[in-house]
C-alpha cells in the first residue's frame, strides 16, 4: 500500500509502498477514507518534538474509513461498517479511566504517533475504540471529528465549562481554534476571536463569533477584550501553544474568571502567580476528547449543529502531503484532508 512515513527531522517525509498491516485478533482493518491534516504533525517534522514509537513510522492521526478486515474476537464492528477512528485510544483500566477521564489515560496511544497512523491507504486499530458513522454524515470530512473537533468540544464542554451568557475569547483562529468558536457559540458563548490573519477572523465570524480582534491592529490585546466586555472575558482558551499568548490570554480574564489552555508548547511562560490568589483565577488544560463524548459529538453533526463539510477547504492526495503542510502554515486552509 501507498503511504506517507516520517524518517525524522532531518530525513523528512517520504511516500512509499509498504506492507498493509496485519490485524490480531482483537484488532480491525480500516481502508482510509480521509485524515486530518494537524498542526501536531508539524511538531515531529519541524520543531523537533519526538514521536513514541521511533521513525520509520507512518503519521496521521485524525480518519475515517470503511472497515476492510476483523480479528477472529471482534463483535462490535463488521466489514464495511463505516467508522471514526479516535486520534487518542485508551486503555479503560487504569485510575484515570476508572475515574472517567480517559483522555488522560496513563496508558494512552496515539495514532501517528505511539503506532502507524492513517496517512496511508489502511490502518490497523483495535475495535473497542472505532465508533459508527451515520450515513448522512460525509464519510471524507468527519475524519476531522477525530481531533479538530473532538478536542475543543471537551475543552469548551468539560474544562472551560462555558455557560450561557459567557464571554469567551478564544486566542487562534485555526482548525481547532475554530471549533472552539463553534462549540462555544453553541453552548451560549458571547464570543470574541484574537487572530493575526484576517481570513482566519472572517471564519471566526461564520462560525459563530460575535465579536474579532486583530492582534496586529491593537497595542494589547488583553486591553481591549477588557474594554469589550468591561472588565476582562469571564472564560479565554489559548488554541495555538505560544507562550507569549497564553500569558496574554491569561491577563485577559476577569476577576474570578477562567483561562483554558488548548495550545501545547514545551516553553516555561510567565505569569504573576499573586494575580491567581487575589483575583482568584482559575487556570485549566485540555487534553483530546473523552471516549464517551465522541457519541453527543457525532450527534450533533449528524444534525447539523456541527459543520464539518465547510471546515474542509483543501483536499489532497497522499503525494501532495507537502502542500497540504504549505497550505496550513500559510495560514490558507481551514482544515485541509488527505485521501488516499
Amino acid at each position: 500500500m501507498k503511504a506517507v512515513v516520517f524518517h525524522g527531522p532531518e530525513k523528512g517525509l517520504k511516500i512509499e509502498d509498504i506492507p498493509v498491516p496485519q490485524i490480531g485478533d482483537d484488532q480491525i482493518l480500516v481502508k482510509v477514507a480521509a485524515c486530518g491534516v494537524c498542526h501536531t504533525d508539524l511538531h515531529y517534522i519541524e520543531h523537533g518534538v519526538p514521536t513514541f514509537k521511533k521513525p520509520p513510522i507512518v503519521l496521521g492521526h485524525e480518519a475515517s474509513g470503511i472497515v476492510e478486515k476483523a480479528g477472529a474476537n471482534v463483535t462490535n464492528v463488521k466489514q464495511g461498517q463505516r467508522v471514526l477512528i479516535p486520534a487518542v485510544l485508551t486503555c479503560g483500566h487504569c485510575q484515570a479511566c476508572r475515574l472517567g477521564r480517559e483522555n488522560i489515560c496513563s496508558s494512552m496511544t496515539m495514532l501517528g504517533n505511539h503506532f502507524d497512523g492513517a496517512y496511508a491507504e489502511y490502518v490497523a486499530v483495535p475495535a473497542k475504540d472505532v465508533l459508527d458513522l451515520p450515513e448522512s454524515i460525509p464519510l471524507e470530512e468527519a475524519s476531522i471529528i477525530a481531533d479538530a473537533i473532538s478536542t475543543p468540544y471537551h475543552a469548551v464542554k468539560n474544562r472551560a465549562r462555558v455557560q450561557p451568557g459567557d464571554t469567551v475569547a478564544v486566542f487562534g483562529c485555526g482548525g481547532v481554534g475554530i471549533n472552539a468558536i463553534q462549540m462555544a457559540s453553541a453552548a451560549g458563548g458571547y464570543v470574541i476571536a484574537v487572530d493575526i490573519n484576517d481570513k482566519k477572523l472572517e471564519w471566526a465570524i461564520e462560525f459563530g463569533a460575535a465579536k474579532t480582534i486583530n492582534a496586529t491592529q491593537v497595542e494589547r490585546v488583553s486591553k481591549a477584550i477588557k474594554k469589550l466586555t468591561g472588565g476582562g472575558a469571564d472564560i479565554a482558551m489559548e488554541v495555538i501553544g505560544n507562550p507569549r499568548t497564553i500569558e496574554e490570554a491569561f491577563e485577559s480574564v476577569r476577576v474570578g474568571g477562567r483561562l483554558c489552555v488548548v495550545g501545547y508548547t514545551h516553553e516555561a511562560i510567565s505569569i504573576v502567580a499573586g494575580k491567581i490568589m487575589f483575583k482568584e483565577l482559575e487556570i485549566v488544560g485540555s487534553l483530546g476528547c473523552r471516549p464517551v463524548d465522541y457519541i453527543p459529538l457525532i450527534r450533533m453533526v449528524e444534525q447539523g449543529k456541527i459543520d464539518v463539510k465547510r471546515q474542509v477547504t483543501h483536499r489532497f492526495k497522499l503525494d501532495e502531503i507537502g502542500k497540504a503542510f504549505e497550505v496550513m502554515k500559510e495560514g490558507l486552509s481551514l482544515r485541509s484532508i488527505v485521501i488516499p
